[in-house]
């Protein structure tokens, strides 16, 4: 049945002074400043306040619109009632969501699970909260982006406090991007685990630019692993030379096994790596550094054991990393933990090696990652041009 309006008639908003507003069945009207008349909508659907700005009078929104949107939304609300399953009498929360996505994917043996619980936790729960996934809309996860732009990152993790507020850095579209990532995910296993019907909304993330990965030289990955020698540290000098020689991640080198560690068949086993379970290659001059390393740690069945740490072995190496890098007289800020695995990656490359053996050594997924190491200016991109110029000898 039709509401009635007895206050939100023309006559009456005709009437209104600059300032002036009648509200009447969940709609606003407002009398602005300039003369013109605001429509505004603000009712209560399934516990949840829905405020929605229709539009103006001078774009040609009127009363009929805004009866329209509120129908509209309570429609969608019965509908998406109707197909949740039985018991369930509201619809399904992005945080209740969030916590039940991270469970699931533990459950099918999902990958970067700490990653994603991070980026959920962090920020994208405490933004989109109770909000109910089906609702979630592309306009919402444009705020978000907007409101992660603004943000400043805190230099070593969310917890610590930084002592001069002027270092904080606003947080790269990269970062948003990964985040926006496991959004995606999340809308994806929802409908495949039917929580709705469809996805939610369209996510459109920034452009990033393709940039160069930094790698050191040969000379200067010699001087880094000398001073790593001489670090502090005793973890540090395996960290670098594992990292060097095999292009394996910071995660997949601090939890290694000694169980893992092969060196009659020259592999280490990873089982959780980021592509999934594989054999990563070892060199030989790293199987017989391994075979030294190992005799002389505790009886612990990890490569690189910590008290401190729950699981066993160590999470992060941050500190003496940066420590070295200083040492070898090269820039902390740049030469980060995975310039170890750009340098092998791009030195294969120099050397020749053809894409699809580098992306069996270095574990990705595809061959895309790969090409961008490819196509980094070299000394072997030189070389092959000259081959060129001399297989044609044009112009002699």
């Amino acid at each position: 049945m039709a509401k009635t309006f007895s206050k939100l008639n023309r006559s009456c908003m005709r009437k209104l002074k600059p300032g002036e507003e009648i509200r009447e069945h969940g709609i606003t009207f407002v009398r602005l400043v300039c003369g013109d008349g605001r429509f505004t909508v603000s009712i209560m659907v399934d516990g949840q306040r829905i405020h929605r700005m229709i539009g103006r009078e001078s774009d040609g929104t009127t009363r009929t619109q805004a009866v329209e949107f509120i129908a509209k939304v309570r429609r969608d609300a019965r509908e998406d009632r109707l197909a949740l399953p039985k018991r369930r009498k509201v619809a399904l929360s992005f945080k209740a969501a969030g916590e039940k996505y991270i469970e699931k994917l533990a459950e099918e043996g999902g990958k970067d699970i700490k990653a994603k619980r991070r980026r959920l936790h962090q920020h994208l729960i405490p933004f989109f909260g109770n909000t109910p996934l089906s609702k979630i809309s592309t306009f919402d996860i444009e705020r978000y982006k907007q409101k992660r732009s603004r943000t400043k990152a805190i230099p070593g993790g969310e917890k610590r406090k930084p002592k001069d507020a002027s270092k904080l850095k606003l947080v790269g579209k990269g970062t948003i991007n990964r985040e926006l990532a496991v959004l995606s995910h999340l809308f994806t296993k929802a409908e495949e685990w039917g929580w709705v019907s469809s996805r939610p909304a369209k996510i459109k993330r920034f452009p990033e630019p393709p940039g160069r990965a930094i790698y050191l030289t040969a000379e200067q990955a010699r001087t880094v692993t000398d001073c790593a020698r001489r670090d502090q540290n005793y973890q540090t000098y395996p960290f670098f030379v594992i990292g060097l020689e095999t292009a394996m991640r910071k995660m997949e080198i601090l939890s290694i096994r000694r169980e893992h560690v092969d060196l009659q068949r020259l592999e280490i086993y990873i089982p959780d790596a980021k592509g999934g379970v594989r054999e990563q290659p070892i060199t030989k001059h790293l199987a017989e550094f391994l075979m030294g390393y190992m005799e002389t740690l505790p009886l612990t069945p990890w490569l690189f054991p910590s008290e401190r740490s729950k699981s066993g072995h160590a999470v992060d190496i941050r500190k003496a990393f940066r420590r070295v890098v200083s040492a070898a007289g090269l820039n902390p800020d740049e030469v980060v933990r995975h310039t170890l695995r750009h340098t092998a990656i791009t030195h294969l490359i120099q050397a020749g090696v053809d894409l699809p053996t580098v992306k069996r050594i270095s574990g990705h997924k595809t061959l895309v990652m790969i090409e961008r190491y490819a196509h980094q200016n070299g000394a072997h991109i030189q070389e092959a041009m000259d081959k060129l110029e001399n297989r044609l000898q044009i112009g002699e």
